[in-house]
């Protein structure tokens, strides 16, 4: 194969920033996104909560802004730190009425780790409850310094929701992405991240990049990872079929024979020869997670668990979600994961001793699934918001959870005289050594400190009157049902059973 030359102007040029908004949960991050680019988002957001990562392109002043819109729940963490990463600036958006949340500190961690600059954007000021200046005050607590406040981070009131201070915020990203000066080579093959993946029964898998550099166009051969695969077809992020991006622009790209993991960079080739060269020399940050363990202690409980999830991202929230529900008693083993409908193979897959549990998370199973959970006692049970995926779960967990036997020493007794034994009842003369003494009490037999077996109090006397009770330091008569002989200078053990 005769390779052509291609010559590319290696002239850099500025390009549009690549915005990431994160914060705590239902601090007004989508409803923001919303407004700025006038949709209606949240309003069809099951729980009104974005859970999985989106890429959207604005214009303001004629210029472009890409935004990553990324979860806000505490699960997808590992999504908004890879967005951050991706990004170029940050937008941590912080209830003017709640103020500065754990998720808040969390996401201001992730962009400083990234290393690039970021505002903070005090939403909800529309609110009766809204109070931007203990909201700030809240950030010095926490040593965020924004300006007016000892610091030099830019700091903004707006409403999400009526718009007050957005026009301003677009103006100050504009001004900060210009002071940063991200520049790209626009002829030159494309580099970037997966920002997601997912697979399709009808197109196979369907991967959206951020573009960071150079153009990608349709033919165009990807290396992600070590995966190669041509582009069959590309789309911006509106879903319109497109022949080429640039830089900073989302891309939505048919071809690849595998799916790749969120977060890994991609670089484009306009040659498989080429291409195959790059991957050789391409150095991926990829941690591939080995599976959960199977094994488990002695005396603690198994509950196997097959994941199922709509794409890679959620897969990878769940399994950090369902990992931390294992206790002490109950150790939870994710024997499968995978990415699309329940199906009758997870079924059979799931039907072993004991049964796994197949959770699935925005996504339905198959009749064939249906059926076969029936025959096999598999349970399918699917979610569309992961606390209540979480919170079902833990309660599974607990219900799972072996009972244990506590036992509760109420006191010792002392032998003192055997007056008669028949069968298997014993007339004793006794004293309490500590504790109390009661009637219709468990006891264990103890020689010279080795347990010889255990018996039952039947009647209690003092005095020849029957007693219920005889405390510490007092001598009584008792009759003890047992099959071991008692002896004088034995001690009896008196104990409960409980439960937990």
């Amino acid at each position: 194969m005769k390779l052509q030359a291609t010559s590319y102007k290696l002239v850099p040029t500025l390009r549009p920033p690549v915005v990431v908004i994160v914060g705590h949960i239902d601090h007004g991050k989508s409803t923001l996104l919303d407004y700025i680019r006038q949709t209606k988002v949240t309003e069809t957001e099951v729980g009104g909560i974005t859970q999985r990562v989106s890429a959207y392109e604005v214009k303001h002043q004629e210029k472009t802004i890409t935004f990553l819109d990324t979860p806000g729940h505490e699960a997808f963490s590992q999504l908004r730190e890879r967005g951050a990463k991706i990004a170029d600036l940050a937008i941590v958006v912080i209830s003017a009425e709640e103020g500065v949340k754990a998720q808040t500190l969390e996401a201001l961690t992730a962009v400083t780790t990234a290393g690039f600059p970021y505002l903070i954007a005090i939403n909800k000021i529309d609110r009766p409850n809204a109070n931007v200046e203990r909201t700030k005050q809240g950030l010095v607590e926490n040593n965020i310094l924004v300006e007016g406040y000892g610091g030099t981070i830019p700091c903004l009131p707006i409403s999400a929701k009526t718009g007050a201070g957005v026009p301003e915020l677009l103006e100050l990203i504009l001004l900060m992405a210009e002071l940063a000066e991200l520049t790209t080579e626009p002829d030159t093959p494309a580099t970037g991240f997966v920002l997601e993946a997912t697979r399709c029964p009808k197109v196979g898998v369907i991967a959206t990049l951020i573009i960071k550099s150079g153009q990608l166009q349709t033919g165009d051969f990807l290396i992600v990872g070590n995966i190669i695969g041509r582009i069959k077809r590309l789309q911006n992020f509106r879903g319109e079929t497109v022949t080429k991006l640039e830089a900073s622009s989302p891309a939505v790209v048919l071809g690849l024979p595998e799916m790749p993991a969120p977060g890994v960079p991609f670089m484009s080739a306009s040659d498989k020869i080429t291409a195959e060269m790059l991957k050789a020399n391409l150095e991926v940050g990829l941690a591939t997670a080995s599976p959960t363990s199977n094994s488990t202690t002695p005396g603690i409980m198994l509950f196997p668990i097959i994941l199922k999830a709509d794409n890679l991202g959620s897969l990878e929230a769940l399994e950090k979600e369902v990992t931390k529900l294992s206790t002490e008693a109950v150790t939870i083993s994710i024997v499968h994961r995978g990415i699309g409908q329940i199906t009758e193979n997870d079924v059979k897959l799931g039907a072993g001793t004991p049964p796994a549990v197949i959770v699935g998370f925005n996504l339905q199973a198959d009749r064939g699934a249906i059926e076969s959970a029936e025959k096999y006692a598999v349970v399918i049970k699917t979610f569309d918001i992961i606390y209540h995926l979480s919170e079902w779960l833990a309660e599974e967990v607990l219900r799972r959870a072996p009972v244990v036997e506590v036992e509760e020493t109420l006191g010792e007794i002392r032998v003192l005289k055997i007056f008669s034994h028949e069968k298997n009842r014993q007339i004793i003369g006794a004293s309490v050594t500590s504790g109390c003494a009661t009637d219709r009490q468990r006891v264990r037999i103890i020689r010279r400190g080795t347990p010889l077996g255990e018996g039952e109090i039947i009647e209690l006397k003092q005095q020849k009157i029957s007693v219920k009770r005889v405390e510490e330091g007092n001598q009584f008569g008792a009759l003890v049902e047992s099959k071991i002989a008692i002896a004088p200078g034995d001690t009896l053990l008196i104990f409960t059973l409980g439960r937990r």
